[in-house]
């Protein structure tokens, strides 16, 4: 015999309150001191498979699967001794027992019921497992998700590490034939010698141009280029640009105009100035005779950078395909000196800038490309850029004693060529501790010549670093590197230092050498030569 069998079913106080039992969307359970069932509502039997009357009177642990019947003995004399109202096992995993067996998860709150007679406990119990299924889904997708976004970095990652070995070692090449052209154009003479150099210039920058722009396009497609925006004043860039393409437009019979700004925009100036170079660039290219302009208009919260050419113009039917990689509009390039992506890299830039680019165009008449920029919120002084020439009464150029540090031999043998026939001192070595020595044994260099990337990790940086330890002298420098990665956007502002971009021909690297020798010293600067 069951002695609990015996319990009498708790009466209620009326039809009403069993009604509003029996009507509650969970199944209800009183249950007294001893543990024992003293009601149960419909949903009970609908969620367990029991028939109310068979579990009046019986133990509440049979509802509870049987590795938990004897802990719950326990924690219902727990409750027992601090009646409040709570949710049964915080923290825990809990389960039904159905009358077949099986089992399932459930939430279970409780409720001290004050009573004359008897001390109760209202139970109210909801199944949990579309829920729990629910949330071991979302569990697994999270899990999918993090593991395919850890996938996607690490890739990314790796994209970033190829890119950048890359494009260093694409460039290293192309750097030490630009290097040689150079130093063979001032040894040679003669009309078919300097024709077969000047051509072989010709292909040398067209070589170096094609490798630029599909390592800029790798890097925009892989998301290894992020943009920095920031304030920054029009002025500035328009005489960057100035300065880097009048020569060319001289070259072409072309007249360059670049207006005044005082505007100030807001966005990654870095990537504004590669797309306004790819559209000069362009401009130039694509303008036979005339002039190539690049001006500004301004709106209360916009500004409008304009590059305008009297060039050959686009037909209509080849304006949707400008820039498509690889397209040239028909006729208009017949010397080969692009390969159709500057236009390409401007509107994958102008995408990730999130800026608004147009174009105007007229057969035979020129052409507008207008980009479209916020202006920033504060205003900001134009600060006119140093002049690049230098200034007369510095260091003799045939007298500078020049440390070149450089680990590829090629490109060693090249610098050093060069710099000699160009009447420089030079001496070469290949790592910081060669370097260390050659500092030591010989008299302080006018200027360190340095690699970004040198062999066993080391770096150009470094290299500088401790050739002006060693001297006790903020010794002039320059910074060879064919890198494009944000870290050489981060290098901490140095006046006496300039960072060249591989490849550089020979023109830009001994006029660059001729401006950074030619600043006026630094207080304890060594000046004289021995």
């Amino acid at each position: 015999m069951n002695p609990e069998a015996d319990a009498p079913m708790l009466k209620l106080g009326s039809d009403l309150a069993r009604g509003v039992l029996d009507a509650a969307p969970d199944a209800m359970l009183i249950i007294d001191a001893s543990g024992t069932v003293r009601f149960a509502n419909r949903q009970v039997s609908a969620l367990f498979g029991y028939p109310n009357e068979s579990l009046i009177g019986r133990s509440i642990e049979i509802l509870m699967p049987e590795r938990f019947r004897h802990r719950h003995v326990g924690h219902r004399q727990d409750y027992l001794d601090n009646l409040r109202v709570r949710p049964m096992g915080v923290g825990l995993e809990l389960f039904g027992r159905r009358q077949d067996g099986s089992e399932f998860p459930v939430e279970i709150s409780l409720s001290p019921i004050a009573d004359e007679e008897h001390m109760l406990v209202a139970a109210a119990i909801r199944d949990v497992t579309d829920r729990k299924a629910a949330e071991a889904e979302l569990i697994e997708a999270r899990g999918v998700a993090e593991l395919a976004y850890e996938t996607a970095d690490r890739a990314n990652r790796g994209k970033s590490r190829f890119l950048a070995t890359a494009s260093h070692d694409l460039r290293q090449p192309l750097q030490t034939l630009a290097l040689l052209n150079g130093s063979l154009r001032r040894m040679m003479s003669g009309a078919d010698a300097s024709e077969a150099l000047l051509q072989q210039e010709q292909v040398i920058g067209a070589m170096s141009r094609l490798v630029n722009a599909l390592l800029d396009i790798s890097k925009l497609e892989s998301g290894a280029i992020r943009p920095e925006p920031t304030d920054f004043t029009v002025a500035t860039l328009f005489e960057e640009l100035r300065r880097e393409f009048a020569s060319v437009a001289t070259s072409k019979g072309l007249q360059l105009h670049v207006d005044s700004c005082a505007d100030c925009v807001h966005s990654d100036p870095s990537l504004v100035q590669q797309i306004l170079r790819n559209l000069v660039s362009n401009a130039i290219k694509y303008t036979r005779e005339g002039w190539v302009q690049l001006r500004c208009l301004h709106e209360a919260t916009l500004v409008h950078i304009e590059v305008l050419d009297t060039g050959i113009g686009i037909p209509a039917d080849q304006m949707p395909h400008i820039y498509d990689e690889f397209y040239q509009v028909t006729g208009a390039n017949r010397t080969r000196e692009g390969y159709g992506l500057g236009l390409s890299i401007v509107q994958r830039l102008v995408k990730l800038l999130a800026l608004e680019l147009n174009v105007r165009s007229e057969l035979g008449r020129g052409s507008t490309f207008s980009l479209v920029l916020p202006a920033a919120a504060s205003s900001i002084r134009s600060v006119g850029m140093p002049s690049e020439r230098p200034p007369a009464g510095k260091i003799p150029f045939s007298r500078a004693s020049v440390l070149l540090v450089e680990d590829d031999p090629a490109v060693r043998g090249a610098t050093r060529m060069l710099l000699a026939v160009a009447g420089y001192h030079v001496t070469a070595v290949a790592s910081m501790n060669e370097a260390l020595q050659a500092a030591r044994e010989g008299p302080t260099a006018d200027l360190v010549i340095a690699d970004y990337h040198l062999g066993e990790g080391e770096t150009g940086i470094q290299v500088i670093a401790a050739l002006r330890e060693a001297a006790g002298l903020p010794v002039k420098a320059v910074l060879m590197t064919g890198d494009t990665s944000s870290s050489i956007k981060e290098l901490p502002h140095d006046p006496q230092l300039r960072v060249a971009s591989k490849p550089i021909n020979a023109e830009e690297l001994l006029n660059l050498l001729a401006t950074i020798m030619g600043c006026g010293p630094t207080s304890g600067e060594k000046t004289d030569v021995p």
